[in-house]
C-alpha cells in the first residue's frame, strides 16, 4: 500500500529532532534504551544515538537466562557498532523467585516479565540522571500488543507512530544490520513465542488494515470491500476498541474548578505556559 511507503531521510530528522527537543524538555542526561535485540529497539538505538551522541545513550539487555541469550548476543554487537555503553542484566532470578510462588499461565508470566523490565530499565535511567526512550511501535500500540505499564511505559516514544512494516524501512535506509532485519519478531517470553503467532496475524496484512481504519478512517464494511478477510477486519477492529483503555492516562473524577482541571494542572507543558 503506498500510503505506507514514508520519505525515510525526513522521518529520520524529525524523530531525531524531537528526542533531542524532548531531552532538553526533560532536562536529564542521557538517553536509556530497553535494547532486546529485536528490530524495533534497534531501530531506536540507531536513532537516539544520531540525535544524542553515544556518549549520552545507555542501552540494558535484559535477557531471562538461556532464553534470551541470542537477543544479548545482538544487542551486544549493536552496542559495539554504536559505541554505546550497555548493560547485561539476567532478571531470571528475580523473575524465578516470584513464579515459584505462582502458577501462572504464558500470558501472565509475559505481562510480569515485561513489567519487572521497566522496573530495572527506570531504575537504571534514574542511576544514569536518564530518562527512558521507549521501543513501542504504532501497529501494536493500536491493537494493544504490549504490556500495560509494561514495555508501554516510557518517557517518550520516538517511533510511536511508525507502523511496523515502516520500522523495516526506515531500519534498512539506516543501515540496520541484515541479522537484526530478517529476524523472526519475538520478545522471547518463551520457547517458540512469536509476536505474529500471539497476534494471529502477519504485520503485513495488519498494517494496511490499521491505516484503512485508523489514518482514512474507513468503517469494517469499506475495509472488506479493499479485498481483506472479513474476519481478520473484524479481529483487528475488536483489537483496536479493546485496547483504547492502555492508550489512556488513568481516569480522575473532577471534583475541582472545570476550567481548571486536574489534567491541565499535571498534564499541562510548562514550557509553553508560562
Amino acid at each position: 500500500m503506498d500510503n505506507l511507503k514514508l520519505n525515510l531521510e525526513f522521518a529520520k530528522n524529525l524523530i531525531t529532532s524531537f528526542i533531542k527537543e524532548e531531552k532538553e524538555k526533560i532536562g536529564l542526561k542521557k538517553g536509556v534504551v530497553a535494547l532486546s535485540g529485536g528490530v524495533d529497539s534497534v531501530l531506536v538505538s540507531y536513532l537516539s544515538t544520531l540525535a544524542l551522541g553515544n556518549e549520552d545513550i545507555v542501552a540494558i539487555n535484559m535477557p531471562y537466562g538461556e532464553l534470551g541469550k541470542k537477543g544479548s548476543e545482538d544487542s551486544i554487537k549493536i552496542c559495539e557498532i554504536l559505541n554505546i555503553r550497555y548493560e547485561i542484566i539476567d532478571i531470571k532470578p528475580l523473575i524465578d523467585s516470584y513464579f515459584n510462588l505462582e502458577e501462572m499461565d504464558n500470558l501472565r508470566k509475559g505481562n510480569f516479565m515485561a513489567r519487572m523490565r521497566m522496573n530495572i530499565i527506570f531504575d537504571k535511567a534514574k542511576k544514569f540522571d536518564g530518562f527512558v526512550i521507549g521501543c513501542s511501535n504504532k501497529s501494536e500500540l493500536l491493537i494493544g500488543y504490549s504490556t500495560w505499564y509494561g514495555d508501554m511505559a516510557a518517557s517518550i516514544l520516538p517511533i510511536g507512530d511508525l507502523y511496523k512494516t515502516q520500522v523495516y524501512l526506515l531500519s534498512k535506509y539506516l543501515g540496520i544490520p541484515d541479522y537484526i532485519i530478517n529476524k523472526v519478531p519475538s520478545a522471547e517470553l518463551w520457547t517458540g513465542q512469536t509476536d505474529e503467532g500471539e497476534i494471529g496475524i502477519t504485520y503485513e496484512e495488519l498494517d494496511k488494515i490499521l491505516y484503512l481504519l485508523v489514518d482514512k478512517r474507513m468503517n469494517v464494511s469499506e475495509v472488506i470491500k479493499e479485498v481483506f478477510d472479513e474476519e481478520n477486519v473484524k479481529k483487528v477492529k475488536k483489537m483496536l476498541v479493546n485496547s483504547q483503555f492502555k492508550r489512556r492516562f488513568p481516569p480522575i473524577p473532577k471534583l475541582s474548578d472545570r476550567t481548571i482541571g486536574i489534567d491541565y494542572l499535571y498534564f499541562r507543558d510548562y514550557k509553553y505556559y508560562d
